[in-house]
């Protein structure tokens, strides 16, 4: 292949775009417009001869850079897979003929369009280069697992059959976690009649016999540093001895612990021994070894029992946890059966406001209903000792509300999961209260010990959710972490039961193996998998202003020693944060970049103000509203003639150049579609939509100094499912444009 740029437009006609559009029109504005060396059209692109077609061009003609004037570049994405080559697609198809009536009045703005999209594609790919993958790559393929819980074995021996060695460490002397102390566990299997055995003992078995796993116990991560692929990390043991091990991926299996029921005397906890929660529960059940349950008080066995749901869960007031544990009713129902599997006579309550029991359908439930267990749905206001025994007074919601009481030996609260995460690095520290001294009852609760020991600038553990959970984008990328490479799995990353940690464990681990084969291949992790470009910086241009440093929201990139950015190829997602965020734009990937956009804004023919047509720019999200947008497309739901979409990577890549160059340019409209942003985000690059969003709203002082209406910009929060939706709002929008007029730079 020759080294000097050869460039090259095809233009497909298959699909009714050769019914629709006029191919020979669009291969001529390619030529005399896009100034591409080499144009043509075939009959069926996608097909084994239109492919050898484009081959046979690139081994022949010397082609380096490919323009496919076709359908959106969402499909035929193997059969246009050309790796040597940089390639752009202009979407003719879903993009314009299927979202335009095929009538003779809509055949010129039709046509018009998508000559506009091929002046952006021959604009676009002028501006890209073919990546060539990121250099510094990583060879190990260790994968390293904090934690030896039920989670952390799983995740260690479901890597170690697919080949890849284990490091697993683990803080206290012994495997086995959170599910050690239990006496069973919630049954995973019909008919759902019993408690089961915890499997416990059987994983820590295989764990230990398994020649590919090295296990660490009384140990901590001391140190990591580095990236996927390359992870460098510090082991400290009890011993005082520090092992260094070289890894590929991280697994954090730290797991979760109860609520402090110490927070609910209310509920009578540290008011009396016989009031517990599900852990004491299940150590009165392990020492009792099935047989009867004694009272803490006394010594004596237990004859009736009540327990209590929610207990400082799905709380409102704020002051205790406001979300719901989702595993403890069923771990309720499962301890309600140690009393009746010991003597059916034992009086036990489970007192609810709703019953959950996620795995098992209402088979457990029924199960203990058959087992003499009574399930009443009631709010408990307080528990209180009244001499032997105790008294919980509730509100009957089956009664109206009715208040009533209950007298019973044992009362268990069902307290919920707080996360092991480590540092929350985002939480502000807490000022001492005045006049308080240190070590004060008043004084605020200590940090918690850092976990991963992360040498990053932005911090020594992976970002959390409001409640410590860590953060991730829970419907698309449920383990990832916000750190490249790490993931978390089980109660630490959601409140889950057994069944659910173990199939999570499972699924983080392919996880972990991708990210592995990824940062060999030298290629992005999700969710732009396998995309070769990284982002480069013209250091001469930087002006340091580490705006790009601490918008990242991967923790890519650190700062040298002179204080210029330092990326960190292998931790970059690809979402162009950075590239976005940079105020003298000297920032960019191969084949996305201030240019590439920018040319494509610029190709764009704009009609005077006389001509009734205007113009209006969209940057669509790639992730959410360009989907979205195809799929309106393929359901023929129609929008504008007047629009020209161009696909970002996210909202947090939209420099605001950009904007001001369109409308400068003389469009009369700007529409950025973005993903949902803040507390229940759907943005992909998690931090990415709010960072660009943020940016954006100083447009308007923008606007005001080139005397625009501020309208002239308009910001929506679009989901892959606003298929019907979006072209509403393109179409509301066109007329708010024709109603406020041409811009007014149309004349410059």
């Amino acid at each position: 292949m020759s080294a000097e740029k050869k460039v090259a437009a095809y233009i497909c006609k298959g699909c009714g775009l050769g019914d629709r559009l006029d191919t020979d029109a669009l291969v001529n504005v390619a030529q005399k417009e896009g100034k591409v060396q080499l144009a043509r059209s075939h009959d069926f692109l996608c097909s084994a001869e239109g492919i050898g077609l484009i081959k046979n061009d690139v081994a022949s003609e010397g082609v380096t850079h490919i323009m496919i004037g076709a359908c959106s570049r969402r499909a035929k994405t193997e059969a246009f897979y050309f790796p040597q080559n940089a390639v752009a697609r202009a979407n003719l198809r879903e993009g314009v003929i299927w979202i335009r009536p095929d009538t003779e009045e809509a055949r010129e703005t039709t046509q018009e369009m998508a000559e506009d999209y091929i002046r952006m594609g021959c604009a676009e790919i002028k501006a890209m280069s073919a990546p060539a993958g990121n250099p510094n790559t990583g060879s190990s393929r260790a994968l390293l697992v904090v934690g030896g819980g039920v989670s952390g074995m799983t995740a260690a021996l479901e890597a170690s059959r697919t080949g890849y060695p284990v490091v697993l460490v683990e803080k206290s002397g012994h495997l086995g976690g959170w599910a050690a102390k239990l006496w069973k566990r919630i049954p995973v299997h019909e008919p759902f009649k019993a408690p089961a055995d915890t499997g416990v003992t059987d994983l820590v078995a295989q764990v230990q016999a398994d020649p590919n796993i090295k296990v660490y116990l009384n140990a901590t991560v001391a140190k990591t540093d580095g990236a996927p692929g390359r992870f460098e990390v510090q082991i400290a043991t009890e011993s005082g001895s520090v092992a260094s091990e070289d890894i590929g991926a991280i697994i954090q299996a730290t797991g979760a612990e109860p609520y402090d029921a110490n927070k609910l005397p209310e509920l009578g906890y540290g008011k009396s021994a016989d009031v517990v929660d599900q852990a004491g529960l299940e150590a009165l059940a392990r020492a009792a070894n099935g047989g009867p349950m004694l009272k803490p008080s006394n010594g004596r066995p237990v004859r009736s029992v009540a327990f209590v749901q929610c207990a400082g869960q799905r709380d409102a007031s704020g002051q205790h946890l406001s979300y719901c544990s989702g595993y403890c009713c069923n771990a309720s129902i499962k301890q309600a059966m140690y009393f009746k599997d010991n003597n059916p006579e034992i009086d036990t309550t489970i007192l609810f406001t709703d019953l959950r029991t996620p795995g098992n359908g209402e088979d457990f439930y029924r199960s203990a209903q058959e087992k003499g267990v009574v399930f009443s749905k009631g709010k408990v206001a307080s528990v209180s000792p009244a001499g032997d025994t105790l008294t919980v007074n509730f509100h009957d919601l089956i009664l109206d509300d009715k208040e009533a009481k209950l007298e019973v030996d044992l009362v268990v609260l069902a307290t919920g999961q707080v996360p092991n995460s480590g540092v929350n690095i985002e939480a502000q520290s807490k000022p001492q209260a005045e006049g308080q001294e240190e070590g004060g009852a008043a004084e605020v609760e200590a940090k918690p010990i850092s976990i991963l020991n992360l040498q990053y600038r932005q911090g020594p553990d992976v970002p959390q959710l409001k409640w410590g959970f860590t953060d991730s984008h829970f419907i698309c990328f449920p383990y990832e972490t916000r750190r490249t490479g790490i993931y978390t799995v089980g109660p630490v990353r959601r409140p889950m039961d057994l069944a659910q940690a173990r199939e999570d464990a499972t699924g983080a681990t392919l996880k972990a193996i991708q990210a592995i084969e990824n940062a060999h291949l030298g290629r992005a992790a999700h969710p732009r998998s396998g995309d070769l470009s990284f982002p480069k910086v013209r250091l001469e241009g930087c002006t340091q202003c580490k705006r790009c440093t601490v918008e990242c929201p991967f923790g890519a990139i650190d700062e040298d020693e002179k204080r210029f950015p330092m990326f960190n190829e292998s931790r970059c997602r690809r979402c162009g944060t950075c590239m976005g965020a940079c105020p003298v734009r000297v920032i960019s990937f191969e084949n996305y970049s201030v240019d590439t956009v920018g040319s494509q804004i610029k190709a764009v023919d704009i009609p005077d103000e006389f001509s009734e047509k205007p113009r209006i720019l969209i940057l669509a999200c790639e992730n959410d509203a360009y989907p979205a947008l195809d799929m309106a497309g393929m359901k023929h739901n129609e929008y504008s003639a007047f629009v020209r979409i161009i696909p970002v990577r996210c909202l947090g890549s939209v420099n605001t150049i950009w904007i001001t160059d369109a409308l400068n340019a003389g469009y009369d409209g700007v529409m950025l579609m973005g993903c949902k942003h803040g507390e229940n985000y759907q943005c992909h690059f998690v931090k990415g939509s709010e960072l660009g969003r943020y940016r954006l709203s100083k447009i308007d002082d923008t606007l005001k100094n080139l005397n625009l209406e501020t309208d002239r910009v308009r910001d929506l929060e679009v989901a892959i499912t606003d298929i019907e939706h979006v072209p509403a709002m393109i179409n509301q929008y066109a007329d708010r444009i024709v109603e406020m007029g041409m811009s007014p730079f149309k004349s410059f």
